[in-house]
């Protein structure tokens, strides 16, 4: 059984739409002990980094989390909260990914947010399985985990980024899998797989 962890970050119902169209089990819920048990984790997210903390600290879940040695994905902001640092609240987040979240610098002809199709490359990890270079997935995104050794995607808006990050089991994607398609059905196929 996959838990979609709940801490009032949004964005649960796209995916669980998503795990339906797989006929995966899941439970949506923010019990320690339902997540604990889980086969496998999802922590989506959209919003601001530092309520996305505030709300895992009110549901008693950080520790949870960090503890969690099966495999966990989080999505978006879901994901940011798992890297060191966010500059959005300037918060310090869970500390499982070695990156910090900074945010898009406006230029005449980058727009922020970030929001539409992309293409990820660099793919690394069975969690691209299948999956070629210079696939187009879908961002929502004012705010980026940089480079760093967890890097197993990249993709370009202004600057190169992490589109994707993993650190033992634990994954994370910049990126929108419930909302891309037959490549994102594909990442979270594989992703249910591990």
């Amino acid at each position: 059984m996959i838990a979609i962890v709940d801490y009032k970050m949004g964005n649960l119902r796209s995916v669980e739409n998503a795990l339906k169209r797989l006929g995966a089990e899941y439970v949506v819920t923010a019990d320690a002990e339902v997540i604990k048990s889980a086969d496998r984790v999802l922590l989506p997210g959209v919003g601001n980094a530092a309520e996305a903390m505030e709300n895992l600290r009110a549901a008693s879940l950080v520790d949870t989390i960090k503890q969690l040695r099966r495999p966990v994905l989080g999505i978006c902001v879901g994901m940011q909260v798992m890297c060191r640092h966010s500059e959005e609240g300037d918060v310090d987040c869970l500390g499982l990914f070695d990156a910090r979240v900074k945010r898009f610098k406006p230029e005449p002809d980058l727009k922020v947010p970030h929001m539409g199709w992309n293409k990820i490359g660099n793919l690394e990890t069975k969690l691209f399985k299948g999956i070629s270079g210079g696939e187009y997935v879908y961002f929502v995104h004012s705010y980026y985990p940089e480079l760093c050794p967890d890097t197993i995607a990249t993709s370009v808006h202004g600057t190169m980024f992490s589109a994707a990050l993993k650190y033992e089991n634990f994954y994370g994607t910049q990126f929108h899998p419930e909302k891309s398609g037959d490549v994102g059905e594909r990442i979270l196929a594989n992703f249910l797989g591990l």
